[in-house]
This record gives C-alpha cells, sequence and structure tokens, in this order.
C-alpha cells in the first residue's frame, strides 16, 4: 500500500511539473495568458521607467516596442535583485524565462522579480 501512495505522489508530480514547463515562443504567449510557461527569444531593448510611482523595468522579448509580442515586467522592488541594469544587460540576448503569463491592457506579460528566473542563452 505503501508504495502504491509513493508511486501516485509521484505520477501527480510530475504531471503538475510537466504542465508547469510548457515552451512556447514569444508569438505564442497570447495564447497561454494564466498559463505557468518557459518563453525562449531575444530581447529587443527595453527602458526603466524611473520618474513617477511606479518605477518598472519592460523588457521586450520577440521583436522592438511596440510590436514586441511579450513584455517581462520587472517592479521596482525586483529591480534591486539584479546585479546589473537590465534594460541594457539583456538588449539584444537570447533568454528564457518562466512564469505565468498575464494580459495588462490587452498585451501578453511575464513579472519576474530576480535575475535567476531569466536566463541568458549561450
Amino acid at each position: 500500500m505503501r508504495q502504491f501512495i509513493i508511486t501516485a505522489f509521484l505520477v501527480i508530480a510530475s504531471s503538475i511539473s510537466l504542465s508547469a514547463q510548457t515552451k512556447i515562443t514569444p508569438d505564442e504567449a497570447a495564447k497561454h495568458v494564466g498559463d505557468s510557461v518557459t518563453v525562449c527569444g531575444k530581447i529587443f531593448g527595453g527602458r526603466y521607467f524611473d520618474r513617477g510611482e511606479n518605477k518598472i523595468t519592460l523588457l521586450n522579448m520577440g521583436a522592438a516596442y511596440p510590436q514586441s509580442p511579450l513584455t517581462i515586467v520587472i517592479e521596482a522592488d525586483s529591480r534591486k535583485n539584479f546585479s546589473n541594469k537590465p534594460e541594457e544587460f539583456y538588449a539584444d540576448k537570447q533568454v528564457c524565462i518562466t512564469g505565468i503569463i498575464k494580459e495588462y491592457k490587452g498585451k501578453p506579460q511575464i513579472i519576474i522579480t530576480k535575475e535567476a528566473e531569466i536566463i541568458v542563452k549561450p
């Protein structure tokens, strides 16, 4: 009985893990709002908005703004978790990001909070 419970747990855990690791392209992001996915693509630039009360960093994945199919968002409180200026460091690099796709004003975005959530591909 114990072995059955352990086996059932492992099957359920691996199912959940696999569903959270769906790999998509930036162009497919709009079809996956609400899903936990891994998105790999080029960062075509970004911008740090340092004025006003909502100081955010936006990185454009898949194309330059305003045609970028996916925006990577780093909120003000999370910017300190990055060793470099994200809008400069990740520009023109191929990266992979894992997170939940949300929608903001009709466009897909992923909010990241730390450097470990954005992996630069060699």
